[in-house]
């Protein structure tokens, strides 16, 4: 009887080792809802390249989004990690995570020189009113006139930093999409700057 334990044990031990991923393999973001999108958007892009303006393109905005598209396909293909947000602007930030199968994509706070945990998938981040940003590296300062969230692709290593020249924030790459208040499922609140600077920090974030 000791023996068929023994025996059950060692079977259920190789088949975890057989069919779970260990903890320590990298991460396929292949197989994610992210990479189907940008997926298919770019081949439906790419049966446009001949006529751009019939999809609504100018021939710079054509390749400009398909740069953008390929870009996001290549971080998916290449990252090992999940989605992190460096908070480099100086102030608390407004950041969209989740953690895996444990707590759903919601708003959190990350205080200034920290980066979220890798347990965590930072999906996005929150901009109020009267932000000044550059989401898109080398475009021209906006000031935000309502609030948004920009999201990310999955693996993105993301960082916002104030620029001290312009006092902009700065993102070091393009988000996957632009969300205002009423589109897509996130929660987008009616919060200032000043509302952020004073929240304490999602320990949860950090690790």
């Amino acid at each position: 009887m000791q023996f068929i334990k023994i025996v059950l044990v060692a079977l259920v031990f190789i088949l975890n080792l057989t069919f779970a991923q260990p903890s320590w393999a990298g991460k396929d973001f292949t197989k994610g809802a992210d990479y189907a999108e940008v997926t298919q958007e770019l081949n439906q892009l790419l049966t446009a390249k001949a006529n751009p303006e019939q999809a609504g393109y100018t021939p710079e905005q054509f390749q400009e989004r398909l740069s953008q598209l390929q870009s996001q396909k290549y971080v998916m293909e290449t990252a090992r990690k999940r989605a992190q947000c460096f908070n480099q602007t100086g102030r608390t930030l407004g950041v969209y995570a989740n953690k895996p199968k444990k707590s759903p994509t919601q708003l959190y706070f990350l205080a200034a020189g920290q980066i979220t945990d890798d347990d965590w998938d930072c999906d996005g981040i929150y901009f109020p009113t009267g932000t000044q940003v550059v989401l898109t590296p080398n475009t021209e300062v906006q000031q935000l006139t309502e609030p948004i969230a920009v999201k990310f692709v999955d693996g993105t290593q993301s960082i916002a930093r104030t620029n001290p020249a312009t006092g902009a924030i700065e993102l070091n790459v393009a988000p996957a999409k632009v969300f205002k208040a009423g589109e897509g499922n996130w929660l987008l609140p009616t919060l200032s700057q000043a509302d952020i600077d004073v929240q304490v920090p999602s320990p949860q974030l950090i690790d």
